[in-house]
């Protein structure tokens, strides 16, 4: 667990992209404002998985899966954000899935290329092998 209740805030870089992303452009925020978001959003992540935890100890793992944060969601009265929440989530698994699949054919890529660098080492070898025995051949066939 965190030494001082200040290692449990979220980087401040992290804090101040999230509100520049979300203000108008012009729109400036006092250091003090963007302290106070820093904490609140701390308190906020701190107070979602304890929710979640629950959830899971419910269910007797000790793993928060995203279920667990979405009923933690709607325990917290935060309904109308877990329809979005649903649809990241969605995105996410797929983008995954897709780097999984895409992982998959280029691994299969390079154990094909691997077996065709192979089939063409043992052809040259052939070749070599048939070239001498062809040059055996020749000089037995001269003397």
């Amino acid at each position: 667990m965190a030494e001082r209740p200040e290692d449990l805030n979220l980087p401040n870089a992290v804090i101040t992209r999230i509100i520049k992303e979300a203000l108008p452009d012009g729109v400036n925020i006092s250091k003090e404002a963007r302290s106070a978001i820093s904490r609140a959003a701390s308190v906020f992540v701190l107070y979602a998985t304890s929710c979640a935890n629950n959830f899971a100890m419910k269910g007797k793992r000790k793993t928060l899966n995203a279920g667990d944060v979405l009923s933690a969601m709607e325990e917290m009265e935060f309904q109308r954000f877990v329809a979005p929440l649903k649809e990241s989530l969605e995105v996410y698994r797929r983008e995954q899935k897709g780097k999984k699949e895409a992982r998959k054919d280029k691994d299969k890529k390079a154990d094909s290329e691997e077996q065709d660098k192979s089939r063409e080492e043992d052809n040259d070898d052939d070749d070599e092998r048939m070239e001498e025995e062809e040059q055996n051949y020749e000089e037995e066939v001269d003397n």
